[in-house]
């Protein structure tokens, strides 16, 4: 029986949140808020991370990745997901970059598919 249920090269948090942290604060280091741009530069940025992500060849996972600008205007802000999960297999991780104007928040959530 050649039927197996983990995987070959497991997904590594510590390595997706360096790299997630990474793109954020390259693209982002030297950017001002802008409402307008926001949501196509959250865009872009998810589909960055997610496709360093998907180069670090980790077998049988799927992925979300979520981004969020948020403009420091003195107020607060919680996130919240629900999800179907596998506690043994499924992981997520964030990564966050604050400058003088906004703060991004990027959500990579790995589910563990067979």
């Amino acid at each position: 029986n050649t039927y197996r249920l983990e995987s070959y090269n497991k997904f590594q948090d510590y390595i997706v949140r360096n790299k997630a942290q990474e793109i954020l604060t390259n693209k982002l280091q030297e950017t001002k808020y802008d409402g307008v741009s926001s949501p196509s530069l959250c865009a872009s940025i998810s589909e960055e991370i997610l496709m360093a992500i998907k180069e670090l060849g980790y077998d049988r996972y799927k992925y979300v990745v979520s981004v969020l600008i948020v403009e420091k205007a003195g107020q607060a802000i919680n996130v919240a997901s629900r999800w179907v999960w596998d506690v043994q297999r499924d992981t997520w991780v964030s990564a966050k970059c604050e400058t003088e104007t906004f703060i991004a928040l990027a959500l990579v959530m790995a589910c563990y598919y067979e």
